[in-house]
């Protein structure tokens, strides 16, 4: 369960009577509500509200939840002694001002708060002539349109004056002390499915004055509303604590993977074995692999030519005396990326990824598009990407990369670079991990190329500094980091 479905239950309990306990001395909530219905009618009397047509009765109370004994079912039209919109002022957005009488839009409603920060305002003058819709310290006001319908932000006791548009329905009773308990209501699954299901409107979806007064409320003693409140309130300020530490501790996870990373490239992550082969072993059959490669004519030797690594850059790598570095094209037999042209899409053929499908560590294979046959056999010939390959996002989720897990036949774009390993000489589990540290991503952020969407280009891709130990070795350290990250991310589970 997370965060917000924790705090839904919540709220659940409390409008059945089970989160605050019952006081069998508290005032009836049935005797409250005769209390406020005799207030609407003197206010009616006095001429201060108009005298508004009956709510229909609640048809079946026996098919809503069970309320405790002091409880009653209501209409929270029965509680309220306003409810209505504002609205625009003539000539919209023109007459806003940097300063006067807040205006309140449906932008500044959140369930937590009233949110001010880019609060717009309007003169004295439009505030006089918008009298009905002025907002009162401890007001409720609710989204009735759009696509924050149905969110409520109870306006703080210290507010001083604010009106609001016809986006925005301001909800007020004749007891302002009613108002936090209603809008803990409001704010619940209970009231919102509701709203969701009663919105009318082709154009744009809506919830009328007449519906929102026919919003039912599961009304308790005024003593118990406090409770509740209190309660909410407290079990909420938990919960928003371990929503801040679950952000703390996906930091810590993150951290915690790169030391793992760093602890992994300088060879200190798992215990070097004598008896294994050198790395300049395994480098010197690399070189004679690609050699031979290029005499059968199965690969092509690259145009640009990497520099070699000198001092300063080998300074940034403390690896075992067993160990050394190379660049990233010096250990590979093939790196390049997918097709510059433009691919026009089909509903169904061969599949055709890109850099979106291209996690940190997977490949996203269910959210896919296709290409159809004439364009994959123009593609696949130039490139065919096989079981083990590497995916490395050149932009978008730029430094990610992922092994090919599926056998399975694709295509992909320019947006993804292919690297393709000697994979009896370099682990590509292994290969991808290195690519996912901080030093080579350094590296890749520091290489960007571009205006607007960087880039990352394959020479400086094939130029990363990769360090190299036996085989063997490189299979313990995937096996290390791999259980490693996994118990890291069960810990973050259990705590999030």
């Amino acid at each position: 369960m997370n965060t917000k479905q924790l705090k839904q239950k919540i709220l659940d309990l409390a409008i059945r009577g089970k989160l605050a306990p019952q006081d069998p001395n508290d005032e009836s909530a049935t005797v409250l509500l005769e209390r406020i219905r005799a207030e609407k009618e003197r206010f009616i009397k006095e001429k201060k509200i108009k005298k508004e047509r009956p709510l229909r009765p609640i048809e079946d109370e026996k098919a809503l939840h069970q309320l405790p004994t002091q409880w009653v079912w209501c209409k929270l039209g029965e509680l309220a002694i306003k409810v209505g919109s504002g609205s625009t002022p003539r000539g919209g957005q023109s007459v806003y001002k940097t300063s006067g009488v807040k205006f309140i839009r449906s932008q500044n409603i959140y369930n937590n708060r009233l949110n001010l920060s880019d609060i717009a305002h309007i003169s004295n003058e439009i505030n006089e002539q918008m009298q009905g819709t002025v907002v009162k310290p401890r007001d409720i006001l609710l989204n009735i349109t759009g696509a924050s319908i149905g969110r409520s932000a109870l306006v703080p006791s210290n507010f001083d004056c604010g009106n609001v548009n016809q986006h925005v329905s301001i909800i007020r009773s004749s007891n302002a002390d009613l108002h936090p308990y209603i809008h803990k209501v409001i704010t619940s699954d209970f009231t919102q499915s509701v709203i969701k299901k009663v919105q009318v409107g082709a154009a744009q979806e809506g919830l009328p004055a007449d519906k929102q007064k026919e919003l039912l409320i599961p009304l308790p003693p005024l003593a118990e509303q406090r409770r509740i409140v209190a309660a909410i309130d407290s079990a909420f300020a938990v919960i928003d604590e371990i929503e801040r530490n679950k952000t703390d501790l996906q930091t810590a996870v993150t951290a915690a993977k790169q030391k793992i990373l760093s602890l992994a490239i300088q060879g200190k992550l798992v215990p070097q074995d004598p008896n294994d082969e050198l790395a300049e072993v395994v480098l010197a059959r690399i070189n004679a692999k690609k050699e031979q490669l290029l005499r059968d004519g199965r690969i092509k030797r690259n145009k640009k030519t990497i520099t070699p690594i000198n001092n300063e850059e080998m300074q940034g790598y403390l690896i075992p005396e067993s160990w050394t570095i190379a660049r990233l094209d010096e250990i590979c037999q093939l790196i390049t990326d997918g097709t510059h042209q433009t691919p026009k899409y089909a509903d169904a053929g061969f599949v055709f990824l890109s850099s979106k499908n291209v996690k940190s560590g997977k490949i996203d294979w269910d959210n896919i598009m296709y290409i159809p046959q004439e364009l994959h056999d123009v593609l696949y010939a130039r490139l065919a990407p096989e079981l083990g390959d590497i995916l490395l996002a050149k932009n978008g989720t730029t430094g990610f990369a992922a092994v090919v897990d599926k056998d399975c036949i694709f295509d992909i774009y320019v947006s993804l670079a292919l690297i393709r390993t000697f994979k009896d000489e370099i682990s590509p589990e292994y290969l991808r991990h290195i690519i996912s540290s901080e030093v080579v991503q350094s590296h890749f952020r520091g290489n960007l190329k571009g205006i607007g969407v960087p880039n990352l280009h394959l020479e400086h891709i094939r130029s990363a500094i990769i360090p190299i130990c036996s085989l063997a070795e490189q299979r313990r350290i995937v096996a290390a980091i791999e259980s490693a990250f996994t118990q890291l991310d069960n810990i973050a589970e259990m705590l999030s």
